[in-house]
């Protein structure tokens, strides 16, 4: 019998996630309650990004975009183009997972490329219909704060195709909105999650880990579910009493700093966290998780766990403080749907991203593998091939269904 570990609210913004989900890119990489320290503003979207090694094969079924093969089989004529929000492609998070994907899909594949940076969230619409005017083949949009804008340009251009990451496509009422030509890219990560937190869990010395939000987003609550639920079950097996600040994952509230350009915030959220006894923080929030990170350094003995991408690897100058990370394959499903698209092979069907696909992942240990029991982290894996079998399902109300 599959144990399901459920995540009890649930609320409008989780109609935003489409029933459907697609093939996956073959890629390899690598809960307790706790007092909400702070509450931000509400809106929409973070996300989250991720490097990694990977091409494959991508996405079949559902409806295909009405730009089929839109590219004629000649790469060369083929243009792709992104958008980011208003994080920029350099912010060593999601946006910059996304724009590493075009990077490669552009050497790989010999196609052209634009991206443009948005400034605000007045840059979006702006920004799109540019791109489009400047007959991009394939336009694709960073981030759930670009989910209205992709999806009006998607139903005023049927000619072109469109992508969103970390966003299905909804109506004004959040009802789900299918579009034929624009295709969301999700990514499961409560279940890699789930494993930080086990990891959080294990490897705390106060008894106390903390995380929080940049937005209050279905793509941002989703860490913080599976983070708490990893750390209930380490505290089920262990018999012991983790406590988690910043989240509560029956209310479905928290800490979030109410955007993800304001890192001094982060750095507060995080010395109230430690102030508390928190020794071990996840940011979910994009470029403010280095004010976290900052917090982190000047404290004695506090790690990072970072979101997206191995922030070992781009969170510069905290590296040594990275425990792990919850990564999210951004760059290879970005060059494997535009790889599709040049093929002929569009669809609107979604692609998730899971731990079974390689979508999701948590990092190398680094610098702390020596101090990770062994223990631990053959505990880890074994709940990781029993998320992959089924046998342990990682559930929330933010997931992409599947």
């Amino acid at each position: 019998m599959r144990r399901v570990l459920k995540l009890a609210a649930a609320g409008a913004a989780a109609t935003l996630v489409l029933a459907a989900c697609g093939d996956a890119p073959d890629s390899n990489d690598g809960e307790t309650n706790g007092a909400p320290a702070q509450t931000g503003d509400a809106g929409t979207q973070d996300g989250a990004d991720e490097t990694a090694d990977q091409t494959g094969d991508d996405t079949a079924g559902a409806t295909e975009g009405a730009t089929e093969g839109a590219a004629g089989g000649d790469a060369s004529d083929f243009k792709a183009c992104m958008v980011s929000d208003s994080g920029g492609f350099d912010d060593q998070s999601f946006n910059q997972s996304g724009k590493e994907g075009m990077d490669s899909a552009e050497e790989d594949l010999g196609i052209s490329t634009q991206e443009v940076e948005s400034q605000s969230d007045a840059d979006y619409v702006t920004n799109v219909n540019n791109l489009v005017a400047q007959d991009c083949n394939l336009t694709i949009g960073v981030g759930f704060l670009l989910q209205t804008a992709i999806r009006d340009a998607a139903r005023e251009h049927p000619e072109t195709n469109f992508a969103l990451i970390d966003s299905a496509f909804s109506e004004d009422d959040f009802s789900p909105a299918e579009i034929d030509n624009a295709k969301p890219i999700l990514f499961n990560t409560a279940e890699a999650s789930f494993l930080a937190g086990y990891v959080a869990a294990g490897m705390t010395e106060s008894g106390t880990v903390a995380t929080f939000g940049g937005m209050d987003l279905p793509s941002v609550n989703i860490f913080m579910d599976g983070f708490a639920d990893g750390i209930a079950k380490y505290n089920e097996d262990n018999d012991t009493d983790v406590n988690l600040l910043g989240w509560n994952k029956d209310s479905q509230s928290g800490s979030f700093s109410g955007d993800f350009e304001n890192q001094s915030q982060g750095q507060t959220l995080t010395e109230q966290f430690i102030a508390q006894g928190a020794d071990i923080v996840m940011p979910v929030a994009g470029p403010v998780g280095l004010g976290a990170a900052a917090a982190a350094d000047a404290a004695d003995g506090v790690k990072i766990i970072w979101v997206d991408s191995d922030g070992f690897l781009t969170a510069e100058g905290y590296g040594h403080l990275m425990l792990t990370s919850v990564m999210k394959q951004i760059g290879p499903a970005v060059h494997d749907t535009i790889q599709a698209t040049i093929d002929g092979g569009f669809t609107n069907e979604p692609y998730v991203g899971t731990l079974e696909n390689d979508g999701v992942g948590i990092a190398e240990f680094h610098d702390f593998d020596g101090d990770v029991p062994q223990e631990l982290k053959d505990k880890v894996e074994e709940y990781k091939q029993q998320i992959i079998s089924g046998e342990l399902e990682i559930e929330s109300v933010n997931s992409p269904q599947q």
